[in-house]
């Protein structure tokens, strides 16, 4: 039986990911001394691998796929092939940014002036990109973690990877500037992609958890409205295309089936309720393919 090679990666995006394959129908089990997990699908071989070096072994056919940062594509300078942009992180669904910071007490307002400082990152390959952009020359000094706590003793500055900033603030660090943006992308080797069963199991894959994505934050919405009153029903009902509207066995009446976001369920319902919608009925969603 053929298996596609898939890399999980293990870390900060791990716990996300596991979430985010059960949304789109995978399970997959783990535990903190396996780095071969099981997953309910027999042909897929999963092996946890942390997420700077699975665009190596994805480029040199250890693994068939798997989801990775597109930085630490670019730090890596693997030659994969990009199938997806998952847009999630550890804590949301976003992109992160790799920033340029130094103390708040720090006199540096710009990447001008650290020209012959020190700057400690994990991303050596992009941050000395990054200054030959902007014509600076200064000393990268690799760090093994704990990055924000190398300034000012250690370094002049930092380039680290933020979600949300927090901890930069609670460090006490100041963005400069944004170095780069990433996203969260599933790769692939390119002779995987040239196997046609791969090819086709890969591509399946990636439309479920792009749709599971799609999904996040969003909740279904049935109601029946009489006809007379479904103007101001529609009125009422934000939707991500326009809602479905089906007979009744009724033919004074109409379901309507729609999507929207989460957030705003607690406003529009009982704005149904006053433009006279009845048996309102909302349902989670897995997954939303477009």
């Amino acid at each position: 039986m053929s298996q596609l090679r898939l890399g999980i990666p293990k870390g900060s995006l791990q716990e996300a990911t596991l979430q985010l394959f059960a949304r789109a129908g995978w399970r997959i089990t783990s535990n903190a001394r396996s780095y071969f997990p099981a997953i309910d699908d027999p042909e897929i071989a999963c092996t946890m691998v942390r997420a700077q070096e699975m665009a190596r072994y994805v480029e040199n056919g250890a693994l068939d796929a798997g989801i990775t940062g597109r930085d630490w594509v670019l730090e890596t300078g693997a030659g994969v092939a990009e199938i997806a942009e998952l847009i999630y992180a550890k804590q949301r669904l976003s992109r992160v940014r790799w920033v340029l910071a130094v103390p708040e007490e720090s006199p540096v307002l710009s990447v001008k002036d650290l020209e012959g400082k020190v700057i400690a990152t994990e991303v050596m390959r992009i941050t000395k990109d990054y200054l030959r952009r902007h014509g600076v020359s200064a000393r990268i000094e690799f760090s093994w973690g704990a990055t924000e706590v190398k300034v000012p003793q250690l370094a002049d500055a930092i380039v680290e990877v933020t979600e949300t900033g927090a901890s930069l603030r609670a460090h006490r660090l100041r963005v400069v500037d944004t170095v780069l943006e990433s996203a969260t992308v599933f790769i692939a080797n390119h002779a995987a992609v040239g196997d046609l069963w791969k090819r086709e199991k890969i591509a399946n894959l990636a439309l479920l958890l792009e749709g599971a994505i799609a999904a996040y934050n969003k909740v279904g919405l049935m109601l029946n409205v009489r006809c007379d009153d479904l103007p101001g029903v529609l009125g009422a009902l934000p939707a991500l295309k326009n809602p479905t509207i089906s007979a009744l066995s009724d033919p004074g009446w109409v379901a309507v089936n729609t999507i929207v976001d989460e957030e705003i369920v607690r406003q529009i319902i009982p704005k149904l309720k006053a433009a006279r919608a009845q048996g309102i009925v909302e349902y989670p969603l897995n997954k939303i393919v477009l």
